[in-house]
């Protein structure tokens, strides 16, 4: 699949704009530092939809990834496959106008806008590049997957940094919702500091504002984890198929 950008509509353009300003209004004191660097150096503007070819030019001498056009949620295998060759899968259709506040199944604005900034960052793409390579070992395996999704969910999509000028957001779940992007860095949400075994014995729902956060230290402390993961994970599974026979 490839993106067709000249079947793009004024719709798809205004949406893009919309909430290209919307967001990027908060940003500078909400986003990490690493994701507005990230902003700029692939060149992403409210005025025009990014052209995939243009910007998977940069990411590949940036860091070595690229975007893969998908349809939209791909199969665990797939996704997997995908990312451990360091291709970030992508969707290329944007939401309706009447859907800018709340999708139920991510668009191109949540897939590009919200994680392609932070794919120039080296050590966060070989967290993602380690993290599938996992997922690849545990396909089949509907709990094991479940626990990596909860990784997934409570960093990628949903994780905060603290920085030296204070909290700030890295997550995608976060960066593509106006709402949560104030919601999560309020007082009201219980933070807690990065746990691999507490976060795999977190479940998750999608249809809410996340009810708690995990704060990473550095991208660098996110990639430094993997071992952790790949312990924690087996650990977890070998007790829930020992209790499984009891």
């Amino acid at each position: 699949m490839r993106q067709i950008y000249e079947n793009y509509t004024n719709e798809d353009f205004q949406v893009w704009k919309i909430l290209f300003d919307r967001q990027v209004q908060d940003l500078p004191t909400a986003a990490s530092t690493v994701y507005l660097e990230g902003l700029d150096r692939i060149n992403f503007i409210s005025e025009a939809i990014p052209n995939f070819d243009l910007t998977n030019d940069l990411l590949e001498k940036i860091t070595g990834w690229k975007l893969a056009v998908v349809p939209g949620i791909v199969p665990d295998y797939t996704f997997f496959e995908l990312m451990s060759n360091r291709r970030f899968p992508a969707t290329t259709w944007l939401r309706k106008m009447k859907e800018l506040d709340y999708l139920e199944e991510p668009d191109m604005f949540h897939d590009v806008y919200a994680h392609v900034p932070l794919l120039t960052n080296q050590s966060f793409v070989d967290f993602l590049e380690a993290l599938s390579k996992i997922g690849l070992q545990y396909c089949g395996n509907d709990y094991a997957i479940e626990l990596l999704s909860r990784i997934y969910w409570f960093t990628v999509e949903f994780g905060l940094i603290q920085e030296a000028s204070g909290l700030r957001i890295y997550g995608a779940g976060i960066l593509s919702s106006a709402g949560e992007t104030k919601f999560s860095l309020s007082a009201e949400p219980p933070k807690y500091d990065f746990d691999v075994a507490k976060i795999m014995a977190t479940p998750y729902r999608k249809d809410v504002f996340q009810e708690r956060y995990f704060v990473i230290e550095s991208y660098e402390q996110l990639y430094h984890s993997i071992g952790e993961i790949k312990s924690v994970l087996q650990n977890m599974v070998k007790e829930h198929e020992e209790m499984a026979l009891a």
